[in-house]
């Protein structure tokens, strides 16, 4: 047998580098390249791997561990799961700043590959610095905390078991059913040391994602089921845009006059202006979405995974008799809520059953409902869009602006706070794979890293982080990666003085409001109740190298998003935005918990509103 001497991080970035995913007989490089930081648990490894021996795998330098794993999330979600990168970091702080992202990456379906640096396996020096020491397991190290958060996890103590980890490490990064964070934990001397490694272990290994097919029993019983349902709705996930499904999602509807409505990971999949295109689904929905929910006596579910937000708490859907067909490549998933589980690729479990459907005639008994209701919503988004506060720029204006200046081909990039419900609602998507919101974790300080790695996945669109002062305070580290890669991002900063969102959902439910604006503490109450911070966001940027403006109205905002698209480098704009002045409501609910004891009569008030939905609430 052919043999190679190669320590184990070089070992591990030749056998990256040679792997290959083939779709509909389209073959891809899976791995594009490396985002690391370096310290004393992998320069010496996968450091010098790197820089000596990377073969084609780019190297792109981190700020933050976990800025730049969101970075590599967003870059592998906006390329449909079909190509990541790994991402590398020391050990201690530096692996357990990654937590927080790989649990963004699995819960949202997103392939990426973690490669923390981990204790000497020898125990030889002992403890190393930034060891974690427990007295009552010494095996426990900080890239313990990974293994919840993760799809597959191993620790490689020698070197030659490699080839085991990295064959599995693959199989999960490559199984649209399995996929999430794939941790690689390597003790930093074992990176160093060397194996006769086979040949064969690096030939180039290419990864078959065949669509699933339905089983053709399940097709039966889904089409049974549908038929006497006159008011069913689909609900298009993020499921469909990674099966790219999306024209075979407006064949169906088109063929049997189904409306469909969107969850956040599926908005885009179909254009705003379809006629059977309703918006929005739960919390963050859409009337028009919401009011058909309410009213379906079947739901469709495609590549869905049924969250609370989607799900309005389980409340969404009220009608007794409303029935669940799930169509999703995860068993996991296509099981919720009692539903027949359809478990195959998107587009082939949609173009099945339509295949079926179409031999029995059937029909969706819809008549004018849809394009009513789709029309009203419509003419709401209008007024949201040109609503003028006396206080200055509505959150809605800024949005509507936003959505009028760019460029239709352009993506949006959010996560977290307030904007995520409007623009769930309100944003209008014409063109596929313009919508990326990460509302899975909804992980504050994703969002301009996040556009960071859509810039690279999409290096001819432009590309806008929609992000609020409390996000983009939590982390903004990416921006200046995006200026030494050259990859221009324009951060759209929302300056409402704090955490907005959170603030409005105290207060909802019994609270004064506490602990959510960024004010001065007062020395009369003791609380945050003095003036505002007067934070420079503009100011920031521009000393980390970015070009910034900052806007008072909404005709600046259009002069400087029109100046953004001539500049070449990233480029942030300040708008502030009038707190309170987001989207609410619309046939939606949120289960959130209030105190059922509280010395607040306006709490137990809550309380007594909210048990009283939980009450009425039956779904399994």
């Amino acid at each position: 047998m052919n043999t190679i001497r190669l320590t184990m991080a070089q070992a591990l970035l030749r056998f990256l580098d040679n792997q290959y995913i083939s779709m509909d007989g389209k073959k891809t490089k899976f791995v594009k390249g490396v985002m690391g930081i370096f310290g004393h648990g992998n320069v010496t490894g996968i450091g010098e791997a790197l820089e000596r021996s990377p073969g084609s795998l780019a190297y792109i330098q981190g700020k933050n561990e976990q800025g730049m794993v969101h970075a590599a999330t967003a870059f592998a979600k906006q390329s449909n799961r079909k190509q990541i990168y790994a991402c590398t970091s020391s050990i201690g702080p530096g692996a357990l700043n990654m937590v927080t992202a790989a649990a963004t990456a699995t819960v949202n379906r997103i392939p990426v590959l973690l490669l923390p640096g981990d204790n000497f396996a020898s125990r030889q020096p002992d403890p190393v610095l930034q060891q974690l020491e427990s007295p009552v397991d010494y095996t426990i190290s900080a890239t313990d905390p990974f293994k919840p958060v993760s799809r597959y996890w191993d620790r490689i103590v020698r070197p030659e078991q490699l080839m085991t980890a990295a064959l599995q490490a693959m199989r999960v990064l490559t199984d649209p059913a399995e996929t999430g964070a794939v941790t690689l934990a390597l003790p930093q001397d074992v990176q160093a040391e060397a194996y006769d490694y086979p040949l064969a272990f690096f030939e180039e290994r290419v990864h078959y994602i065949d669509r699933r097919p339905p089983a053709a029993d399940t097709i039966r019983r889904a089409a049974e089921l549908m038929v006497g349902r006159r008011k069913p709705l689909l609900i298009a996930g993020g499921g469909v845009l990674y099966s790219e499904a999306s024209k075979q999602l407006a064949s169906f509807a088109e063929a049997f006059g189904i409306p469909v409505a969107e969850t956040q990971a599926g908005k885009s999949a179909m254009p705003w202006n379809h006629p059977l295109h309703v918006g929005a689904i739960g919390v963050t929905g859409t009337l028009a979405a919401n009011l058909l929910a309410k009213e379906a006596d079947l739901i469709i579910g495609v590549g869905t995974r049924y969250s609370d937000f989607t799900t309005a708490s389980k409340s969404a859907f009220a009608n007794p008799d409303v029935q669940f067909i799930n169509i999703n490549i995860s068993g996991f998933d296509s099981y919720k809520l009692n539903g027949v589980a359809l478990t195959s690729d998107a587009r082939e479990g949609l173009k099945s059953l339509q295949e079926l459907l179409t031999e029995t005639g059937y029909q969706s008994g819809y008549e004018q409902d849809v394009s009513q209701l789709k029309e009203q919503w419509d003419r709401e988004v209008e007024r949201l869009y040109t609503f003028d506060h006396p206080a200055g720029i509505a959150q809605t204006r800024a949005i509507g602006v936003i959505n009028e200046v760019i460029d239709p081909s352009s993506v949006i990039v959010c996560a977290a706070g307030s904007l995520p419900g409007d623009l769930h609602r309100v944003w209008r998507s014409v063109e596929l794979k313009t919508y990326h919101m990460e509302y899975g974790f909804s992980c504050m300080g994703y969002e301009v890293a996040g556009a960071f790695g859509v810039a690279i996945a999409e290096p001819d669109r432009e590309v806008y982080a929609f992000v609020g002062d409390g996000s983009y305070l939590m982390m903004h580290s990416e921006l200046v990666t995006s200026l030494q890669e050259k990859r221009k991002i324009t951060i759209l900063l929302f300056n409402n003085h704090g955490f907005q969102c959170i603030h409005n959902l105290q207060r909802g439910h019994g609270s004064d409001g506490f602990g959510n604006e960024f004010r001065y503490r007062s020395e009369e109450s003791g609380q945050l109740t003095g003036g505002y911070l007067p934070i420079d966001f503009s100011a920031h940027a521009r000393s980390l190298g970015a070009n910034a403006y900052k806007v008072q109205s909404a005709e600046e905002l259009k002069q400087a998003l029109e100046a953004a698209k001539q500049e070449t480098v990233t480029t942030l704009i300040e708008i502030p935005v009038v707190p309170g002045t987001n989207t609410d409501g619309y046939e939606s609910w949120w289960n959130v918990g209030v105190p059922e004891v509280s010395v607040s009569a306006k709490v137990l008030q809550a309380h007594e509103e909210m048990d009283k939905r939980i009450k009425a609430t039956t779904l399994i």
